[in-house]
């Protein structure tokens, strides 16, 4: 078992925790992740791993509650313990020198973002990040991709920070400003992800985006993360989580994403509230 050793709230249903996993702290690379079970009858989940430390033996994991595995998962504190751990898994981001490049996060989306702008400075790049949320308190890891990018600039629906209105919008701001990116990377909801890929693609600007669909084993042999890439399927835990962004059929993704919409809804109904028993 995965004991959990540091557990805080970063927004509204969304935890930070590190997890003790020394050999996935030893072997892991950024845009890998890791599938969690929290108790014998429940359903596997992936998660990005979002840092590692390898003194301690511990990773990074960002969870935002939103089926019944990550409403458990947020009933867990420090001392508690996962079930099942499996990582890292999927292909690393291939980090390389590009120059100037942008990093556009939405939501959740910049978890799994931070580590590639981490990665991507450490290589000597120039990285500019734009974060995107619907409100102030909905921001995750401001401060921690400010310190992993030369240049940061916010957009919330609301207004409540930075520009008022959507990441793709700003990014376009930023192209007419004369900025010139030679790499993007885009994570976040499947809309936003959609959006942001057509600015890129208008500006010629190549582009990875990190995709979650609902996956169970983690091997490519159930078939569950099927993506449509390029008019071909991909399997998003070994072929991915990363493709480029202007070859993903964003709307055959959304489709999907839908389908167990109901059965989560009803699901998350019977577990109960929140006060319950966390699994053992």
């Amino acid at each position: 078992m995965h004991r959990i050793i540091f557990k805080e709230s970063l927004a509204p249903g969304v935890t930070r925790y590190r997890v003790r996993a020394p050999d996935v702290a030893r072997r892991r690379k950024p845009g890998q992740f890791v599938l969690l079970r929290l108790r014998e009858e429940g359903e596997r989940f992936p998660l990005t791993i979002v840092d590692s430390d390898s003194e301690e033996g511990s990773i990074t994991l960002i969870v935002q509650e939103v089926g019944v595995s990550s409403a458990l998962m947020a009933r867990l504190n420090p001392g508690d313990a996962i079930l099942d751990l499996l990582g890292p898994l999927g292909r690393p981001t291939e980090i390389r020198r590009h120059g100037d490049c942008v990093c556009v996060g939405g939501g959740i989306g910049v978890a799994p973002l931070y580590p590639i702008a981490a990665a991507l400075t450490a290589a000597g790049n120039r990285v500019t990040g734009i974060l995107g949320a619907r409100e102030q308190r909905l921001l995750i890891l401001e401060e921690e991709m400010r310190r992993v990018c030369a240049d940061l600039h916010i957009a919330t629906d609301d207004g409540s920070s930075g520009t008022r209105g959507l990441v793709s919008d700003l990014l376009r701001d930023r192209l007419r400003q004369d900025d010139r990116y030679a790499f993007a990377a885009v994570i976040g909801p499947v809309p936003m992800m959609k959006a942001v890929c057509a600015v890129t693609k208008e500006a010629g600007i190549p582009t990875i985006v990190s995709l979650n669909p609902i996956m169970v084993d983690g091997t490519g042999m159930c078939g569950g993360c099927r993506v449509s890439v390029g008019g071909e399927t991909r399997f998003a835990c070994v072929d991915g989580p990363e493709f480029d962004g202007h070859r993903v059929d964003f709307d055959r993704l959304a489709l999907r994403l839908k389908g167990y919409h109901h059965l989560r809804e009803c699901a998350l109904q019977a577990l109960g509230p929140r006060e319950a028993k966390a699994p053992q």
